[in-house]
């Protein structure tokens, strides 16, 4: 029952994110499912009742060492408060924004592998393919050659992966500073009313649309693709590039957000 609205979409039988390898439903999903489910909070239960009896009748042939309440606080648990309200964010209008992660997996639990990775800054990229969809993506490498090649790791489940499938093209805009909550919002970390390209200006291209206002963008024609750890390594040949003028980057870093000054990022 995979959803194509939320990313970091569970590994089955092992019940574990396709994208970061925590178990499902880890932070970033679950604050995409209070973003998808903003309106209609008891169909969220519902589908959180769902996919728990699925993964329980998973995982018991795993021998899986989570008891049955266990589960169920790990599916349905966290959308609700203790005393049995609907857990919402941030449920005043105007009140500030938590400054701890009520969702983040305490430090001893976390895979000393994905610690290693939040420990290496990464520039964050759109990803875009005619359809139109589109993806952040902070996992992307520019390899020189003849020709020159362009890789990176992507959802498999995702509208993107999809799109650039069946056109066997795509695009990449490096995102700058001002580029933040559009890239929350094609992570799916933020409300997109109207879709993921109904706000902002647009410039339409051959291989997908990209921002206006981004510092460039490349072009890239689809090689090859084939699992790599809980992602998909998509290999690609770059076609084409155009490059607007000099632009700071917006860096992913210990899972925040950022930028570049004098005296380093901030």
């Amino acid at each position: 029952m995979a959803r194509r609205g939320v990313p970091h979409v569970p590994m089955r039988p092992l019940w574990r994110c396709r994208a970061c390898g925590a178990p499902w439903p880890c932070q970033p999903a679950r604050l995409a499912l209070l973003a998808e489910y903003r309106h209609d909070r008891p169909a969220l239960l519902v589908y959180l009742g769902t996919v728990l009896a699925e993964a329980a009748t998973q995982l018991a042939p795993l021998h899986w060492n989570e008891t049955p309440g266990g589960l169920r606080e790990r599916f349905v648990g966290w959308a609700r408060a203790g005393d049995g309200r609907m857990f919402h964010v941030n449920h005043e209008p105007g009140a500030d924004i938590h400054h701890t992660d009520p969702f983040a997996v305490p430090a001893g639990q976390r895979s000393p592998a994905r610690r290693l990775r939040g420990r290496l800054a990464t520039p964050v990229t759109l990803w875009t393919a005619p359809g139109p969809a589109g993806l952040t993506v902070s996992s992307t490498l520019v390899a020189e050659g003849e020709p020159d090649r362009l890789l990176g790791l992507i959802d498999p489940e995702s509208e993107l992966w999809a799109a650039v499938e069946a056109s066997g093209r795509f695009a990449v805009a490096p995102l700058g500073p001002a580029h933040r909550q559009l890239a929350d919002r094609f992570a799916g970390l933020f409300p997109s009313p109207g879709g993921l390209f109904a706000t902002d200006d647009w410039t339409d291209t051959e291989y997908g649309p990209v921002p206006s206002d981004a510092g460039g963008w490349t072009g890239c024609r689809l090689d090859s693709a084939r699992e790599y750890g809980w992602a998909l390594l998509v290999e690609a040949t770059i076609v084409a590039v155009e490059l607007v003028e000099e632009s700071e980057p917006l860096l992913h870093y210990r899972g925040r957000y950022r930028e570049i000054t004098g005296g380093g990022a901030t």
